[in-house]
């Protein structure tokens, strides 16, 4: 089954007060490409991500996100002991440096004391971490089965669009057959009237040379072995398509050869309908490609 590399899931929970996204995103790359950012302090979880992608995935560049978020409640109030045994030393030591110096000030309310930086402070309970990773690591599955379901889902999609793009590229080589034999007449013409004109000014001719420069001359005009070549390509692609094993590589590596074909097509056909054919050829592997860049 053919496997695209694009792909996104994503999914929610909860945990006591933290509630949290999860964001997976898939693009094609040469090879596997991990990216997991997950906040820190949460014990476990990006290694269980790690293992379970390597398990999972042969080539992608895949970005796991995390983003967690805190409900908002009214904390609780707290008094900060040791802070206040600060202040109130503080202000014992005020009130006595006044009064040796004939100074009277006025007694500090309790208001004023809870006014003081770091006596009063906003009481948090701590996270129960362990909890958080275990419900963490428990989304792994589910959403990894998400985003390979729409991997398959893409890739059912790009087989369909390469295939046709197959059928196409079996069309245009059939054409190339029949146009390479339609133009032997006119190839046999070429050649023995360029013959004539070289045989103008010689007096005597080496019939074996001549036979051997015709017969080379009509070997590198041949397309038979390159229309071979292309059929036997567009069924190795398809073979290939139908695999359950990743056939990316081989697929891109398979369209080089594709493209090498059409070249060389390009350059042996001597006539106009050929070269068309040719160009056809080109224009329907180059898009070809660009879609199997996305398959496994």
């Amino acid at each position: 089954m053919t496997k695209s590399m694009t792909a996104f899931a994503s999914r929610t929970g909860t945990c006591g007060p933290l509630s949290w996204n999860w964001e997976m995103r898939g693009v094609n790359a040469r090879g596997l490409d991990l990216r997991i950012r997950i906040p820190d302090g949460i014990a476990g979880v990006e290694q269980a991500w790690r293992a379970a992608l390597g398990k999972a995935l042969s080539r992608g560049n895949v970005t796991v996100n995390l983003r967690l978020t805190r409900e908002e409640a009214s904390a609780g109030l707290t008094i900060d002991a040791a802070q206040l045994d600060s202040v109130l030393s503080a202000l014992d030591q005020v009130q006595e440096r006044a009064f040796s110096m004939g100074v009277t000030l006025g007694q500090p309310t309790a208001a004023d004391v809870l006014a003081q930086r770091g006596v009063l402070i906003s009481a948090q309970p701590e996270d129960d971490t362990g909890a958080l990773a275990a419900a963490l690591q428990a989304d792994i599955a589910p959403l990894l089965a998400d985003f390979l379901t729409m991997r398959a889902n893409e890739g059912a999609a790009l087989a369909a669009v390469i295939n046709d793009q197959l059928d196409h590229i079996e069309k245009l080589t059939d054409q190339a057959a029949k146009a390479a034999a339609d133009r032997a007449p006119q190839t046999r013409a070429n050649l023995t009237a360029a013959l004539a004109r070289v045989l103008e000014d010689v007096a005597t001719v080496d019939e074996s040379r001549l036979a051997q420069e015709l017969a080379l001359l009509a070997v590198k005009s041949d397309v038979t072995e390159e229309t071979d070549r292309l059929r036997a390509h567009v069924a190795a692609a398809r073979d290939l398509l139908k695999s359950d094993e990743p056939a990316g590589r081989k697929l891109d590596f398979l369209a080089q050869e594709f493209n090498r074909e059409a070249n060389t097509l390009c350059a042996k056909s001597q006539a106009t309908a050929l070269t068309a054919i040719g160009l056809d050829l080109k224009a329907v592997i180059d898009q070809m490609r660009e879609q199997i860049q996305n398959v496994e």
